[in-house]
């Protein structure tokens, strides 16, 4: 099965294809340019160098949330748009989800975490033991302070190093930088990517959970910061 990826859920931007677990093609750019500019050239770009075309795709893929809510936007159009010609399945993809598959190889506890503005993040820990990645909580938004004092007690009861992966480490890993166990991801395998949003909708698509194009929605954690503020007002109003 040959399924096409994409992820913009954030500052980075990437494309993949993969078949059968076996990367064919990917393009990834971290650059101030906005997400609609960089990412069809890079399906583009992709899909050239595999020597395919969109007709051959079976299946694709996205970052579907949590994330910056432009962004997420971005990526789901995209797709509705490429699946909408042939009515090819779509799957939907945890942003943070897909972070563990950069840790797939390693036995280790990967926290997800991005920057989720106001000392919060968008979180999850993915246990990875034997190659097998086991989700441990649902994404959230979440405190930093409280995200530490999670970690403090993982570490009292799991024997693993917890790997702080994504594009809040840097936001986040000052809380924790005194605890033995945590170490901040390698910058190349820090970041979110269409790669692992590819490995991640095998699953999915093996299993009969894709959704069609019409069905494919983003994934919000919390109203757009525009619509918090609206909302703050309005209560204020009404009280």
């Amino acid at each position: 099965m040959k399924i096409l990826a994409v992820e913009c859920s954030a500052g980075p931007a990437s494309a993949a294809i993969i078949e059968d677990g076996k990367i064919l093609s990917n393009a990834f750019v971290n650059v101030k340019i906005t997400h609609s500019q960089t990412l069809m050239p890079m399906v583009d770009c992709v899909l050239k160098a595999s020597g395919i075309s969109i007709d051959d795709i079976d299946g694709f893929a996205v970052g579907a949330g949590p994330g910056s809510f432009t962004g997420i936007r971005i990526g789901i159009s995209a797709v509705k748009g490429m699946a909408a010609v042939k009515n090819i399945p779509c799957a939907p993809i945890s942003t943070l989800r897909a972070m563990a598959e950069n840790y797939k190889e390693e036995d280790c506890i990967v926290c997800g975490v991005m920057d989720a503005r106001c000392n919060q993040v968008y979180n999850a820990f993915f246990d990875i033991t034997n190659g097998k990645i086991r989700r441990i909580c649902k994404d959230r938004a979440i405190m930093c302070d409280e995200l530490a004092e999670e970690i403090k007690k993982i570490s009292k009861n799991v024997k693993k190093s917890v790997i702080i992966v994504g594009d809040g480490s840097d936001l986040f890993y000052p809380y924790v930088e005194n605890l033995e166990c945590t170490v901040k991801s390698d910058s190349h395998k820090r970041y979110q990517n269409a790669i692992g949003i590819a490995l991640a909708s095998e699953e999915i698509f093996k299993s009969g959970n894709s959704v069609s194009q019409k069905d494919l929605l983003p994934v919000y954690l919390r109203l757009p910061q525009a619509e918090r503020e609206l909302k703050k007002k309005t209560e204020g109003v009404t009280k």
